[in-house]
This record gives structure tokens, sequence and C-alpha cells, in this order.
């Protein structure tokens, strides 16, 4: 518990204007909890997530939507901090879709879900299909949303679709209410492709993207910043750990550079 103290005083210097980081044991006890996955626990060296989720200004009382949570990293956590007097919304794959690798993963999500009742059976299920449908919560309900490495998977939707996309978060979201990105970076001296295939972005551009669907950007942190990665390895970001999709051509360089080069934005609906 310690090291979160430490790291937590740190980052308040870090913030400065953008907004401290105050004490918050019930997030902190969410990080300590047993029934997080240890390999998930070992990323927290890489992950930071007292420090992120502390920087967007969550709170226990809070309704948090967490968009395409993955193998849910952050759900273990977010699933026990809201439990008791907030309420997480999970915005996965749809049961109802017509494709059936998304059916299938609805399916997985639900069975992970189910496997630990005591974490997460008051976690609610909302549809986020990009592109195709919105379906998490009523309009001005919701005090935050959190996406973390996801919004280069949609890219390729075009720029007509992401604005739709992030209009649907605008209007879920409360006045005042607070959008947290984290994606992997791209050096601005380095040109990115229009389908985002390295998995890496331009800061700049998912600023303007964000701010295209009537939001205001609020700062940003580099506390999952990484100045080792120079974000031009073969096969892209997922050269890199946790990944390592070049198997063990290169191993020990990546396990020296470590996880990705990110970048940490918050938005504010006004």
């Amino acid at each position: 518990m310690k090291r979160y103290v430490l790291a937590a005083l740190a980052t308040t210097m870090m913030f400065g204007a953008t907004g401290a980081v105050l004490a918050d044991d019930a997030l902190k006890a969410a990080i300590a909890a047993p029934s997080r996955t240890p390999d998930n626990v070992k990323r927290d060296v890489y992950r930071h997530p007292y420090e992120t989720l502390s920087f967007f200004g969550i709170k226990p009382n809070m309704t948090v939507v967490e968009l395409a949570p993955g193998g849910g990293w952050y759900t273990e956590i977010l699933a026990p901090y809201l439990r008791a007097n907030g309420k997480l919304i999970t915005g996965g794959a749809d049961l109802a879709s017509p494709n059936e690798n998304e059916r299938k993963g609805a399916e997985r999500w639900m069975a992970r879900l189910n496997a630990k009742p005591e974490v997460y059976n008051k976690v609610a299920l909302g549809v986020f299909s990009p592109g195709r449908k919105y379906e998490m919560a009523p309009p001005n309900s919701v005090d935050m949303v959190v996406t973390f490495r996801n919004i280069h998977n949609w890219i390729p939707l075009g720029p007509e679709k992401m604005k739709e996309l992030f209009g649907s978060l605008h209007t879920m979201l409360k006045p005042g209410g607070v959008l947290g990105i984290e994606e992997h970076r791209l050096p601005a001296s380095k040109t990115q492709d229009d389908k985002a295939s390295t998995g890496y972005m331009h800061e700049q551009y998912v600023i303007k993207l964000v701010e295209s669907a009537g939001f205001k950007f609020a700062g940003k942190s580099e506390v999952n910043a990484n100045p080792k990665d120079t974000a031009d390895h073969e096969n892209g970001v997922w050269a890199l750990p946790p990944t390592y999709t070049n198997k063990d051509k290169d191993r020990a360089k990546y396990e020296a550079i470590g996880e990705s080069d990110r970048m940490t934005l918050k938005f504010v609906k006004p």
C-alpha cells in the first residue's frame, strides 16, 4: 500500500493545474483486492491505475461507463471500487449482434462476470458496438466514461462514424461529466496512417477528434509516458509486452522498453 501513497504524492505534483490527486482509500483497496488476477497486478507498474483514475477524478459514488473492457483489466478495479455506492456499466459486445464473433465475445464477457458474482453481480451490461449500436445509459445520466487503449481499433470507421461514436458518449454524460482516455502515443514527427495500423496515434489527432463531438479538453497527464518507446517496432505496438507478437525475435529489447508510451487525456462535457 505504501507505494500507492508515494505515487499519489508524486502524481499530485506532476498534475499541477490539471487537478490534484486526493487520497482515496477505497481506490487503493480496490487495486489491492485479492480478487484481481495476479498477472494483471504485475502490470500495475506500467499501467498506474491509481494515478490514472485519480487524474480522471473518479469517486466511489459515480456512475461510470467503461468502454470495450477487453479482458477486464480495469474492470477488476472499477467493479469493487464502485460496488457499494456507485455503478459500473461495461459497454461491450452485443448478445443480439448479427455478427457471430461479436455474440460469442458478449457470451465470454458474461461468463467472466458470472464466475465471480461476489465482485461483479452489480455490474450493468451495456452495448457498445462501434459504428452500429450504442446502448449503455440514458442521456445525461453518467458521471464518467473511461476507455483504455481502444481508439486505434475504431479509427477505420472513418471521421464521420468516429464523430458519431464520441457524440453518443457526449449525450449520455451529465453536464460536467468526464471522458477519460488512455491511448498508445505516436510521436508528432512520425506519420500516422488513416487506419492506425501500428496501434499508435497522434495525441493532437485524438484531442481534435474528441473536441469535434462537443467535448472540452480539460488536461493531460504524463503518468503513462514511456520515453524508451520509439513507436517504430516491427508489427507495431504489439511487439512490446505484454503481447510480444514477434515472439522471441528481439524479445530482450522489447522487455527492456516495457509497455508502450501512452497519452492520458481528460475531457469534460460543458
